[in-house]
């Protein structure tokens, strides 16, 4: 195992300071970062299509740190960790497996987004014991309402943002109402409070392998979901063009440990939109004994 720029003993506190290491397994060299007390079952956060590490909202992330130890990733072949992307999510659910244990970890509480929550579902299914309490963010289940669109709206979308100049992420997180305007911006900014030592970017191979796994996720059959019997925080935006909301309270439907939080006015990006009122549910939810 290699670390780069800043060793296991630091206990770092901030996303922005959070050095990027690394551990190969599996003949995969992963780039993550860790911080947060040591204690306690650590966080795994799972991400979103075409993310790398500086994707995750700092408050978020911090807000979850301050009690709790926290890891980010990029899974094979995105950003900085090496490998070529999976075209399916079963694949991308064997990776990230591979990556928690190769840091030595037998048990975890899962904070998973978008994409992230499908892999997370596969994860809960193929290695139940790893997970102990698990969020699933802005995501549905495999044949789930509308997801088989993602790539058509994706396009959209980044079509639509490159013609009025703007971030992609403002048209699909967000609303276009004024509420969802200003917390698009606010997001935005507050993903370049890193400076130093950035990821790097996901290379279009990968994001197109991504978008891949999503529509076979999407055309799926549906899942027996009844096996998932960890507590389940499922939570979005009541307006998710992405990932339709339906697709949330169907997953809280058929899980059988499950709760749902609906964040008005807000799109696929809810958490990140009420930041402050889902790091205070999700604080709760993991304390939970």
């Amino acid at each position: 195992m290699s670390n780069t720029q800043g060793s296991p003993g630091d206990v770092v506190t901030s996303y922005k300071d959070a050095p990027t290491r690394t551990v190969t397994a599996g003949g995969v060299t992963y780039a993550y970062r860790d911080l947060g007390p040591r204690t306690g079952v650590p966080v795994v956060f799972i991400t979103h299509l075409a993310a790398v590490l500086d994707n995750w909202d700092p408050r978020v992330v911090d807000g979850i740190a301050a009690q709790h130890r926290v890891i980010t990733f990029d899974n094979r072949g995105v950003g900085a960790s090496t490998g070529s992307t999976p075209t399916t999510i079963e694949e991308m659910a064997t990776d990230a497996v591979t990556f928690i244990r190769a840091l030595g970890l037998e048990q975890v509480d899962v904070l998973s987004f978008s994409m992230g929550g499908m892999i997370a579902q596969v994860i809960a299914q193929t290695d139940p014991q790893l997970i102990r309490r698990l969020i699933l963010a802005g995501t549905g289940p495999a044949g789930g309402e509308g997801i088989k669109n993602v790539t058509r709206i994706s396009h959209l979308d980044t079509l639509r943002a490159l013609l009025t100049l703007q971030d992609p992420k403002q048209f699909l997180f967000f609303t276009r109402t004024a509420n969802g305007r200003r917390a698009g911006k606010e997001f935005l900014t507050r993903l370049k409070e890193r400076t130093q030592h950035r990821d790097k970017a996901i290379r279009p191979t990968a994001y197109l392998s991504q978008l891949k796994a999503i529509h076979r996720w999407g055309l799926a059959r549906p899942q027996d979901l009844s096996a998932i019997t960890q507590p389940v925080l499922v939570a979005n935006g009541d307006d998710d063009r992405m990932v339709p909301t339906p697709n949330s309270a169907d997953l809280a439907r058929r899980l059988p440990n499950a709760e749902l939080v609906i964040y008005p006015d807000a799109g696929h990006g809810g958490i990140f939109q009420f930041h402050e009122q889902f790091v205070a549910k999700a604080l709760e939810f993991f304390g939970r004994p």
